[in-house]
């Protein structure tokens, strides 16, 4: 059967969280794997808005096995209180219907303060983080000193680890001017939490691998977009992980032979949220326009997102290295209304033209795009279940994205709402 991995295409907010939701009715298991609680998907399902930060979108629909991967980083009191917050919802999760990957690195008190300190007294070029400890999570797991799930689970272990990352933290604390961990204390909230934790935990990597071979579809759900990617997007504004389509298989512990089909979600304009180069950007009544019609405010921080014309160059880029089999168009009906639109195809830089996104910090910020005009239509796109339901402009502009990007569109979004979606080629099919 076939298993599929979803990312985000360009900067996040792309609306993975309505597709993979839709997705999932067609997918025994849903997998996060990667990025932390910075991470917002908001879902909208009968007239119910849920926001998730952490858990996988699968866990509203009943039925599914929904999983928290190994190269997701996990604020455990997090965790716990969007479990809670979903319950009250009516939302059913136990751990039956949710696993946590035993070595999926945990978020810590102290590596939020760290991310706060560092944003804070950064006057030569901040990033944008969200302040939530990802980044410094992160840097744990790489330089060995983190502390997992499974640590949890005993005592002797969890002190050992909880040392080791305190004579890292408290040196750098010291040079920030903040007070040492109270060891004791940090210890004592881990232990009260673990119980709430190690319900879930379990061997993600061997679960998946029985499922794939008894034929059960998977869904692999990613966090962010691939221009935030830690080695392919516009460092250094971006996340701390992977996050093109590669991450699916070492962030949960399956072979990169389990995916069938990526699938690429992209916003029929461009958003950003916080710091970086965004080539497309309006600070007009446009990039107004775009922001109020499409409710560009972070489901994480309530940031204002900036807000451009779509930028087929990057998206282009971001298709090619995740290895894109087709993308989700979304927000189309934002568009409705515009006299004109436009796309940018390319870049201008220092008299040449480019044709896609250069690494180097300053040529990014140097290059300016080269557009092409398209008419837009007054019609509502809003709702559309078929393309008979679209008018003519709109279905040209979507062939154009098409050509340009060099990709085809397997499903297109017409509103937040889960059946809004028309579907062109179903990435489950074998």
């Amino acid at each position: 059967m076939a298993n599929v991995v979803v990312v985000g295409a360009q900067w996040g907010d792309e609306g993975k969280g309505k597709i993979v939701d839709w997705l999932s009715e067609r997918a025994d298991v849903i997998a996060r794997f990667q990025g932390g609680h910075n991470a917002g998907h908001t879902l909208v399902i009968d007239g119910e808005v849920y926001k998730l930060h952490a858990l996988p979108s699968g866990v509203v629909r009943r039925g599914k096995l929904s999983v928290i991967g190994n190269g997701v980083v996990l604020d455990p009191w997090h965790l716990v209180k969007e479990i809670a917050g979903l319950r009250e919802q009516g939302v059913e999760i136990t751990p039956e219907t949710l696993m946590v990957a035993e070595n999926t690195p945990l978020i810590l008190p102290f590596h939020g303060e760290l991310d706060r300190a560092r944003e804070a007294q950064n006057s030569v070029a901040k990033i944008g983080t969200t302040g939530r400890g990802i980044g410094p999570a992160y840097e744990d797991k790489v330089g060995r000193r983190v502390i997992r799930v499974a640590d949890l689970g005993d005592d002797a272990t969890l002190e050992l680890r909880v040392d080791r990352a305190l004579v890292h933290h408290n040196a750098l604390r010291s040079g920030l001017g903040l007070d040492p961990v109270d060891r004791d204390a940090l210890l004592a909230d881990l232990r009260g939490i673990a119980s709430e934790i190690l319900q879930y935990a379990g061997p993600v990597w061997k679960v998946l691998n029985e499922k794939r071979r008894a034929g059960r579809r998977i869904l692999f759900e990613g966090a962010q977009g691939a221009l935030l990617d830690i080695d392919f997007g516009t460092y250094p504004y971006v996340t701390s992980s992977n996050v093109i389509a590669g991450q699916a298989a070492t962030g949960t512990g399956i072979g990169p032979g389990a995916i069938d089909f990526c699938l690429g979600i992209v916003k029929a304009y461009t958003t950003r949220v916080g710091e970086g180069p965004f080539p497309t950007e309006l600070h007009d009544d446009d990039g107004q326009r775009l922001g109020e019609r499409g409710h560009e405010f972070g489901t994480t921080t309530g940031r204002k997102r900036r807000c451009g014309w779509f930028d087929a160059c990057l998206v282009r880029q971001t298709c090619a290295t995740s290895g894109v089999n087709g993308i989700a168009l979304t927000k189309l009906d934002v568009l409705d209304g515009f006299e004109t639109l436009k796309i940018c195809t390319g870049y201008e830089l220092d008299g040449q033209t480019l044709d896609h996104l250069p690494i180097a910090a300053d040529q990014q910020a140097r290059c300016t795009p080269v557009y092409e005009e398209m008419p837009g239509w007054s019609q509502s796109t809003e709702g559309a279940r078929s393309w008979a339901d679209l008018p003519a402009e709109a279905i040209k502009y979507v062939r154009r994205v098409e050509e340009l990007i060099e990709c085809p569109v397997a499903l297109l979004s017409t509103s937040p709402e889960r059946d809004d979606t028309i579907l062109v080629t179903d990435p489950f099919a074998d």
